[in-house]
């Protein structure tokens, strides 16, 4: 089953991503397809390994552990995208080899110090709340750059970029003012000293294709390649 909808859909979404970075004078590479396989079973994952994706996130910690436990290691590269919370951090520094959703200090704190146990440095993004919606988590838009500078000053921890969700509406113009200001965020972080993040995690399904167009880096992407999740 998820052997032939990656057939179909793999491809379609490749090629959105390329005519998005054409439109916007990018270079395709440049934009890292992660599938997001929240919910689904290890089937499809084992597919997107053969389709040759290499990239998986997860927006669970307990999905995380099972796939990983399940796959290995080492058979993918594993992006934790989901809120992670502040008791869950050590398995999220074991399992996850970037976390995406670095949305307080707090939780940087405790990232840095079971990584700096663990003789490690975890590669981090941090998400920014751009959106206005009470139940997304991150960095207010004013305070972002003032904590990727507290979180530089951390053991352990490497600042890879930002990441942030946009709102899921159809109007494009929300959705473009959503990746401008985290685009705009970066720019002003990457004068902090020894700042040298360049990713921006931003685009899902619905707006992946505008975020490129945007500067995104890295997108998000689960129901356009396996289609809706199982209930």
């Amino acid at each position: 089953m998820y052997e032939s909808r990656l057939l179909n859909n793999l491809p379609r979404v490749r090629e959105a991503i390329e005519k998005a970075t054409m439109r916007a004078g990018r270079n395709p590479g440049d934009v890292t397809l992660v599938a997001v396989t929240k919910a689904h079973p290890p089937e499809a994952l084992r597919a997107a390994l053969a389709a040759g994706i290499r990239d998986l996130g997860e927006n669970r910690i307990e999905e995380l552990e099972g796939k990983v436990g399940l796959l290995g290691r080492d058979a993918a590269t594993w992006h934790m995208v989901g809120h992670v919370q502040g008791r869950k951090a050590k398995q999220a520094v074991e399992l996850a080899d970037m976390i995406h959703s670095l949305d307080t200090y707090k939780l940087a704190r405790r990232v840095s110090s079971f990584a700096s146990e663990g003789g490690i440095r975890v590669p981090v993004l941090v998400q920014v709340k751009l959106s206005g919606e009470e139940a997304k988590s991150g960095f207010s838009r004013d305070r972002a750059v003032e904590a990727v500078h507290e979180i530089l000053e951390l053991p352990g921890v490497e600042v890879r970029g930002l990441m942030t969700m946009a709102p899921f509406v159809d109007d494009e113009r929300v959705l473009r003012r959503t990746f401008v200001g985290l685009r705009r965020i970066q720019e002003e972080a990457c004068k902090l000293p020894g700042y040298e993040g360049r990713e921006l995690s931003m685009g899902m399904t619905n707006d992946f294709e505008l975020a490129v167009e945007e500067g995104s880096t890295m997108v998000r992407i689960g129901t356009a390649l396996f289609g809706e999740r199982p209930r």
